[in-house]
């Protein structure tokens, strides 16, 4: 029996669509631990990349920082954290988000410090502020790349968030870590294809914000 066999028998099998254990209960705690990891995330990078980014200031503390955050392991920090603060969902968010920080930050630096220097003199020069340069300016024109760190970062998560299971949390690594155990790899099968699946959604998510909210005169300048 093939891979695609044992996730088609998962998919199909009705059973795995109901109860606390059925794909839309696991689907929805594994989308609620990455939204809140990403939002996490982003609240840290974001305005650090953005300040520094406009100021020019911290591009080698910034490159270290993403590769410390790289170089962490997930699954190690996470058991780490577990034996540290117990049971719940913390311990699952704190290498989430570590994971998450460095390309939000490093991306967001970097597409600030893209912008054509020209436009930033010219809006200077017509007398705005440092904060009217930042977000009516600057940011304008990096948002396309700000929003490549974040999808980067989202796909992150959504594909390390299975961890959560391993401390006894639910999510769609519920059901590799259960199907190994079990032996069940219909199982194991079915969870890393819902995974694969939902990244991809992610991927289709970031794709549609940016048509939406990225000016088309910048689309087309990219």
């Amino acid at each position: 029996m093939n891979v695609l066999h044992f996730v088609v028998s998962f998919l199909g099998d009705g059973a795995h669509w109901q109860g606390y254990d059925g794909i839309p209960t696991r689907l929805a705690e594994h989308i609620r631990y990455s939204l809140l990891a990403l939002a996490l995330a982003a609240a840290v990078g974001l305005p650090a990349g953005l300040l520094t980014g406009h100021y020019g200031r911290g591009g080698t503390a910034l490159a270290l920082i993403a590769t410390a955050g790289r170089a962490l392991p997930s699954f190690g920090l996470l058991v780490l954290m577990f034996l540290l603060l117990g049971f719940g969902t913390v311990p699952v968010m704190i290498p989430l988000v570590l994971l998450a920080v460095p390309p939000i930050l490093v991306t967001t630096y970097e597409a600030l410090r893209s912008v054509d220097p020209p436009l930033v003199d010219a809006a200077r020069g017509m007398g705005m502020g440092e904060a009217r340069v930042l977000l009516q300016v600057e940011l304008p024109v990096a948002l396309p790349l700000i929003l490549g760190g974040l999808r980067s970062a989202a796909v992150q998560i959504v594909s390390t968030a299975t961890i959560a299971a391993y401390v006894s949390l639910g999510g769609l690594g519920r059901y590799i870590v259960d199907g190994l155990y079990q032996r069940d790899y219909e199982k194991v099968a079915g969870g890393a294809a819902l995974v694969a699946g939902l990244a991809l959604v992610t991927l289709a998510v970031f794709w549609a914000v940016g048509r939406a909210v990225v000016s088309p005169g910048v689309r087309r300048g990219g």
